[in-house]
């Protein structure tokens, strides 16, 4: 039945070590599992016992290269789902753990392969404002001026559409509590603004920066200001 399959997902996720395992992988990276051993603060035999359980479960995949094997989401929407629950830390809580160091990462971040934080979220708005976007309950849709303006990107939306994946889910960031853009537009827009300079990744961190050159494309063609 429905619910004790539910439950049976719930407890693979809830168990402290394998919730740290998913946690780390929200990042969009591939990870060894002496890494992901390390991020759990656990043993080698203890790690692969959790890897096992979890790639049996369909929620990781494992792909072997050379000596090392490495764990990444089985499918994309594994990582809609964490940061789905991430939303139920109560904000209280959010508040207190906050601190210098994480200012950044609820700036700007990734959220497995689409842009988030305060960042993502404005970005999402502007793009709702200039009338490139809709929003539906669910997702994001492109307008025939937003086909025009993501061309102008050299991002193909015909093409995103047909992908195999959802298209521009509205995916509710953890940290602001509203929805920023995920799917193959939200992955699409990452990777565009990566290449052109817009935003450079950080090492050993999720938090994305905004470049001198990114601030001023995203006025000049959104009017956001970040």
């Amino acid at each position: 039945m429905m619910e004790n399959s539910f439950s049976k997902v719930a407890s693979l996720i809830g168990d402290p070590v394998r919730s740290k395992i998913m946690w780390a992988l929200i990042d969009g990276k591939a990870y060894t599992a002496t890494e992901l051993a390390m991020y759990a603060e656990t043993t080698a035999p203890n790690i692969s016992m959790h890897l096992n359980k979890l790639v049996n479960a369909d929620l990781l995949a494992v792909e072997k290269q050379g000596r090392h094997c490495y764990y990444t989401y089985s499918r994309h929407e594994i990582a809609y789902a964490i940061e789905a629950l991430a939303n139920l830390i109560p904000p209280i809580d959010n508040t207190i753990a906050t601190g210098p160091a994480e200012q950044p990462v609820r700036f700007c971040r990734t959220c497995y392969n689409h842009l988030a934080g305060k960042v993502g979220v404005m970005l999402a708005d502007s793009l709702l404002a200039q009338g490139l976007v809709i929003k539906t309950e669910t997702d994001f849709e492109v307008t025939a001026r937003g086909e025009v303006f993501f061309k102008a990107l050299a991002i193909d939306v015909d093409n995103l559409r047909g992908q195999k994946r959802s298209f521009a889910k509205a995916c509710l960031d953890w940290s602001e509590r509203r929805h920023h853009i995920a799917g193959a537009l939200g992955t699409a827009l990452l990777q565009q603004m990566l290449t052109n300079g817009w935003i450079r990744r950080t090492e050993n961190s999720r938090a994305i920066v905004i470049t001198g050159k990114g601030r001023q494309a995203l006025y000049d063609l959104l009017k956001l200001e970040v």
